[in-house]
């Protein structure tokens, strides 16, 4: 029996570590992995070749997976969405784009009011007899399948990027808080609903004490090496909020949940979050939907009319409860994009399957009717991000600039404006105060705004952040490390700035903010010189100068770059994709989103710069 069990979970494992190895393989880039390891479970599952067993390990495992990933999914939402006075854009129509905050949450009232009406007319045709749940299911959107896909698209910054991605997190918010009332409601004589409260009071607390010790420089040095304390945080916290829920009757994936959303809160760092996510959907969470497939019994649904009538009018409920709201975005949006963004925004998943185990658990729904409802959210994950795709516009980026900001005109600044390409950088210089004579120079070379003062407010009204690339380069490091943590909180999309504070220089770096110092420049060039001059030739050879592409183009996702048809006179250095550096050779293969680092001729590094970032066919 001891030897059964780790059978069924080598089954398992294997299963979840074959999975994207077959996506790949087959360049099957549609479908999520998630869904994939969904239907690899049906295939060695009860409704497949029935390989697998559940016992003890695989179920405390595949609730552990659960519990991770209701956690993910609370830190997965960007809480700096709700913050309004954000950046505008000008949309390709010339209307100036909608506040995201409002559109979204209209969208979101409307969504959620259809999916009540279509859910009691499931209730009259007798498909179900609980409208709350199938409110919830109708409403409910995966962040985990809508977050990949506008990242795909690269559209997760633009308007409408925010927009789909905010209807996502609001729905993903009241879904998860009302299903937690779901299941106090219909969970039985051991549950009341105002136990909640206690629950979101622990959190409240747990957040400001959180906060209290988030910055001391004691954590930081416990961060490092075997203690791993802010790991070690995470990990208590989900556990004593996921037993706080249960103490109370509630579902432990709303404590998990309540969990990942204190963490984002907390504006963990980057590195932090990828921890978390390699653990997850590296180990827990694929055995969590493989073992989703291994239960789904697929062909009992074929024996029952009812629930075989039900996915395909399910999916056409889900489709109308998002397209029709959407609409509204038809003021400031073509018709492609809508209704693009109507598909997207119909994908569900994991909350699909959360209100399912726990509809089936407290006896409002039976197995047939829980695994029809999974089934078609399996369906809405497959099917509606490649409507998206092949709906929405491609983005005519060809002719836009970056726009970079300076802050401060001073020796560093200037030359730099002059040597930054004028195709494709549009740079603007702002300074407090230039003296009239060498004013008149300046203007002359440079485009220099002048400011009262280098106050947040000051460079708001000037629109300063607006900015693509910002550079805070006063004199005042202080003042620079101001300007930097506020134009990263309203999501300019680079932030440099000028710091020789080892304190400050870790702060702003903790923040993703790109520090430099005059001072270690100095130190680096002048060691490069005596170490190794040849780097400094190509360092300052306009002919063999190092440049940085990003790779956005689909058709050379996967090419290897012996195939790659564009070498022509110019030699890859490095290629860094996420937090890995690679030393590229004949068999590197080129993902999207790679920053790509070589040397050549500055007019064929441009040419490759036209075809690689700017098309994204």
């Amino acid at each position: 029996m001891h030897g059964d069990s780790f059978s069924s979970l080598v089954i398992v494992l294997l299963a979840a570590f074959v999975t994207p190895l077959l996506l790949h393989r087959f360049k099957i880039k549609v479908m999520p992995v998630v869904v994939a390891e969904i239907i690899m479970g049906i295939i060695i599952g009860q409704s497949g070749f029935n390989l697998v067993q559940e016992d003890m390990w695989l179920e405390t495992l595949s609730m552990l997976g659960f519990i991770f990933l209701m956690f993910l999914s609370g830190l997965e939402i960007d809480f700096t969405a709700f913050i309004g006075g954000r950046k505008k854009e000008l949309l390709p129509s010339g209307k100036e784009a909608p506040n995201t905050f409002a559109v979204s949450f209209l969208v979101f009232v409307g969504i959620f009011i259809l999916s009540l009406l279509l859910s009691y007319l499931f209730v009259f045709f007798g498909f179900i007899e609980n409208a709350f749940l199938m409110t919830l299911i109708i409403s409910t959107i995966s962040l985990g399948v809508v977050v990949p896909t506008l990242k795909d698209a690269g559209i997760m910054k633009s308007n409408i990027g925010q927009i789909i991605l905010l209807v996502a997190v609001i729905a993903d918010l009241v879904t998860m808080i009302l299903l937690a009332v779901f299941a106090s409601i219909y969970g039985g004589e051991n549950t009341n609903t105002w136990l909640l409260l206690l629950l979101f009071g622990a959190g409240i607390v747990l957040y400001f004490l959180g906060k209290t010790f988030q910055s001391r420089s004691f954590i930081e040095t416990m961060s490092k090496g075997t203690i791993q304390i802010g790991t070690r945080a995470i990990f208590t916290l989900i556990i004593v909020l996921v037993a706080l829920s249960e103490t109370i009757g509630a579902e432990n994936i709303l404590g998990a949940f309540l969990a990942g959303v204190l963490v984002s809160l907390l504006s963990p760092n980057k590195e932090m979050v990828q921890k978390m996510d390699s653990f997850g959907y590296g180990f827990l969470i694929p055995i969590f939907f493989v073992m989703v497939g291994v239960d789904l019994d697929v062909w009992s649904m074929f024996k029952d009319p009812k629930i075989l009538m039900l996915i395909p009018l399910l999916f056409i409920a889900l489709l109308i409860s998002k397209i029709v709201p959407i609409y509204l975005l038809k003021r400031w949006y073509d018709t492609k994009t809508t209704l693009a963004s109507g598909f997207l925004l119909t994908s569900t998943l994991s909350l699909v399957i959360a209100a399912a185990t726990i509809g089936e658990r407290v006896n409002v729904i039976d197995a047939q009717m829980s695994g029809a409802l999974i089934l078609t959210a399996v369906l809405t994950s497959i099917f509606t991000p490649i409507g998206f795709k092949k709906l929405f516009p491609e983005q005519l980026s060809s002719q836009k600039k970056l726009k970079v900001a300076f802050i401060g005109a001073n020796q560093m600044t200037l030359p730099v404006t002059r040597e930054l390409n004028p195709k494709m950088y549009d740079t603007t210089v702002y300074h407090t105060y230039v003296d009239k004579n060498e004013q008149q120079i300046a203007e002359s070379l440079f485009h220099i705004e002048e400011l009262e003062d280098y106050s947040i407010e000051t460079l708001q009204s000037q629109g300063v952040f607006e900015a693509d690339i910002l550079i805070a380069a006063a004199g005042d490091e202080d003042t620079n490390a101001e300007i930097a943590m506020f134009a990263k909180e309203v999501e300019v999309g680079r932030v440099i700035a000028s710091i020789s504070s080892p304190l400050l220089d870790e702060q702003l770096r903790a923040k993703d903010i790109d520090v430099f110092s005059v001072l270690l420049s100095t130190k680096t060039l002048l060691r490069a010189l005596i170490e190794a001059p040849g780097i400094m030739k190509i360092l300052t050879n306009n002919d063999s100068a190092l440049y940085q592409i990003k790779m956005n183009n689909r058709r050379y996702d996967g090419m290897v770059l012996r195939s790659f048809p564009f070498t022509g006179d110019v030699i890859f250095v490095r290629i860094f994709r996420e937090n890995e550096s690679i030393v590229p050779h004949g068999d590197t293969e080129l993902k999207r989103g790679d920053l790509l680092i070589l040397t050549g001729s500055a007019e064929y590094v441009d040419e490759l710069r036209q075809e690689l970032e700017f098309h994204k066919s």
